[in-house]
């Protein structure tokens, strides 16, 4: 039985189990007759071959109110995006397989690089942000739906409750998060919230003090998910992180532009479960390691751009003080675990708690050494006014990559 605890800070809806799924749907439905809903799916051609993604593609082709899929797809070749737009052939829905590394919008790249508004690299928030780009070429759409394609237990009920909140012409959300339970039946997940994202703002509040930011993000019950729901029209000013920073960057973005009564969580799903990423201790550019150290410079970043001064003590005290309160934390963990019959394997999980810590360093390092480092992609807003035919040319080369092999 979920809770219906609010803290405050943001707008909690939970999951109370009073009604279904075609309840929700039906009323989705009537929403998307004058409030069109979009998703879009950043998708590695790798996870196509997984058994996540046909599940995915088998529940949303129950989905009616959906206006329109938008696939992006990464790391394809010709051979590749034919055969992924073959996967998504019996989509019921008007849908589109966005080729990022074909010759067209490899040539809108080198266009973004001569005006110094490229992405830095390329993975997921470069993804998001070019299917973003074609979703606002579209203009026709007052809502979108962002979830990742490596989800294991999807159920076409997830995106009913994802998008109600900010499909809803009655809820004031612009931005909804989903949020879930990181457990497999076995064991208890969610490694990074919970052995650095929680522990870390803790140690943010002892040490930096009361931040309204700080609370914000206290807030979220699963910051890292990668599910979110918007409100189309702040898309254009949207600022996307093009490393491993983007779901924490993106709450921070509904931080900056919106009041906290613009953005809520709701209770998506009651089992989850993805890909889980190595924790790579000995490669600093991969798995839990680089995603960690990005997550660090992104909240420092945006404590930094709201006052707080920071410094090598600062930091060191800092790195002391998180990794007492994550070492707290896994006591509490353990004993949830025990309790409800998971597991918890207290070496591996301290063991990341080091890597954790010393990342906090490594974070706290290169962001002082290079404090002007903008890791965003620029607003599709900015790309406009820079290259007013931009956009138009995105959607442009989209359908003919489409056309050319269909």
């Amino acid at each position: 039985m979920s809770d219906f605890h609010q803290n405050g800070n943001i707008t909690t809806l939970h999951n109370l189990r009073t009604r279904s799924t075609a309840d929700l749907e039906l009323e989705l439905a009537n929403f998307a007759k004058t409030r069109k809903i979009s998703l879009i799916l950043p998708c590695l051609y790798s996870e196509l071959e997984t058994e996540a993604m046909p599940n995915i593609r088998a529940e949303l082709a129950q989905v009616s109110y959906l206006h329109r899929i938008i696939i992006g797809l990464d790391r394809a070749d010709e051979s590749q995006f034919i055969k992924a737009r073959e996967f998504f052939k019996g989509m019921n829905q008007n849908h589109i397989v966005i080729w990022n590394d074909s010759p067209r919008m490899l040539a809108l790249g080198q266009r973004l690089e001569k005006m110094g508004l490229a992405p830095k690299e390329p993975g997921k928030g470069k993804n998001v942000w070019s299917s973003l780009g074609y979703l606002i070429a579209c203009g026709d759409s007052a809502v979108m739906a962002l979830h990742d394609c490596d989800i294991l237990t999807y159920e076409r009920d997830m995106l009913a409750r994802l998008v109600y909140p900010v499909a809803n012409p009655n809820f004031p959300y612009q931005v909804a998060k989903g949020y879930y339970p990181r457990t497999d039946g076995n064991k208890l997940n969610g490694r990074v919230t919970r052995l650095l994202v929680s522990p870390l703002l803790i140690a943010l509040k002892k040490v930096v003090g009361d931040r309204d930011y700080i609370d914000y993000l206290r807030s979220f019950r699963y910051p890292l998910s990668g599910e979110f729901a918007m409100r189309s029209t702040i898309l254009p000013d949207l600022r996307i992180p093009s490393d491993w920073g983007l779901e924490i960057g993106v709450l921070s973005e509904a931080w900056r532009n919106l009041a906290p009564k613009g953005v809520c969580q709701v209770a998506i799903t009651d089992a989850y479960d993805h890909k889980h990423q190595e924790l790579s201790p000995e490669d600093s550019q991969a798995g839990l390691n680089r995603m960690s150290t990005d997550i660090c410079k992104a909240i420092f970043r945006k404590l930094a751009a709201d006052g707080t001064v920071f410094t090598p003590n600062v930091f060191r005290t800092l790195k002391a003080t998180y990794y007492r309160s994550a070492l707290d934390l896994l006591e509490d963990y353990y004993n949830d675990a025990q309790m409800n019959g998971l597991t918890i394997d207290r070496h591996s999980e301290e063991r990341s708690i080091e890597l954790f810590a010393n990342n906090i360093i490594q974070a706290g390092h290169l962001f002082i050494e290079n404090p002007q480092d903008t890791p965003f992609i620029p607003t599709w807003n900015r790309v406009h006014a820079a290259d007013p035919s931009f956009l138009h040319d995105l959607s442009e080369a989209a359908a003919a990559d489409e056309a050319e092999f269909s």
